[in-house]
């Protein structure tokens, strides 16, 4: 039985988070296992309050799991606070299984799942730990300081972020013109993950759920690539199929994807 590993909040409304990552671990045959980093109040139409938790409570709850039944890929999510990424980065250093970094800064909604003072911690500290970074759209403009406008300031924001280490770096397309397309830098290079867009409001989740598909490929023992790309179909999938849950940004459906 392989084991996938979230380090990430808590959605109650189901469709992103760790419940999301949990759902996906399932649905690729892996053993799921759950940090919590901070609690939300929301659902598909409002985050009203976000719940930090301590940096000790976070890191008490990762060496019980590594003790025990330590994982063979792992991610991250919305982290929170400076000192849980800080702890995180430190404990990430001995770690022999591939992490993903999903930068999770904002909430569709808006409302900040990590403190402005976090995102250069994040940076320096844990990205040079990750195999795999993946921003959207905002969140690449943030961390690279770079305004994309289109291909060429892409592939600028993906070298200045992999410059702080990463072993690679995929860049969500679900916010481009067009296409759904994702870019990929890592050692081979550049490669595109395309995808028809799908016209929908309900996407709750969509960066947590192939994040965690990736890492679950990833802790089968797929080649990066492999993993990015059964991952792209899983979500593609999951977008199409997605139940119109709620009255606002509803979940994916993370029972559509064609997974063994």
């Amino acid at each position: 039985m392989r084991v996938a590993l979230t380090i990430a909040g808590s959605d109650p409304s189901g469709g992103a988070g760790i419940q999301a990552d949990l759902k996906t671990f399932h649905q690729f045959g892996v053993y799921g296992e759950a940090v919590i980093t901070l609690i939300t109040v929301q659902n598909t139409q409002r985050v009203s309050r976000v719940q930090t938790l301590s940096a000790d409570l976070v890191m008490e709850q990762l060496e019980a799991v590594l003790e025990d039944i330590p994982p063979d890929a792992a991610k991250t999510g919305a982290l929170g606070s400076m000192e849980v990424v800080r702890c995180l980065a430190r404990a990430a250093a001995t770690y022999e299984f591939p992490l993903v970094v999903d930068p999770v800064l904002i909430s569709t909604q808006g409302r900040r799942l990590l403190a402005p003072e976090a995102v250069d911690v994040l940076r320096t500290e844990l990205f040079p730990r990750a195999a795999l970074v993946t921003p959207n759209l905002p969140e690449a403009e943030l961390l690279s300081g770079i305004a994309i406008r289109g291909t060429e300031e892409l592939y600028r924001a993906a070298e200045t972020i992999r410059a702080h280490g990463a072993g690679a770096v995929l860049i969500k397309g679900g916010h481009r013109e067009g296409s759904a397309t994702d870019v990929l830098l890592d050692d081979e290079g550049w490669h595109e993950f395309p995808a028809p867009r799908i016209e929908t409001v309900h996407t709750h989740g969509t960066g947590c759920t192939y994040s965690a598909a990736i890492t679950a490929g990833l802790a089968c023992g797929l080649p990066l690539r492999d993993a990015i790309s059964r991952a792209k179909e899983f979500i593609h999938a999951a977008i199409a199929a997605a139940p119109k849950l709620g009255r606002g940004c509803g979940p994916l459906n993370h029972h559509a994807g064609d997974t063994p």
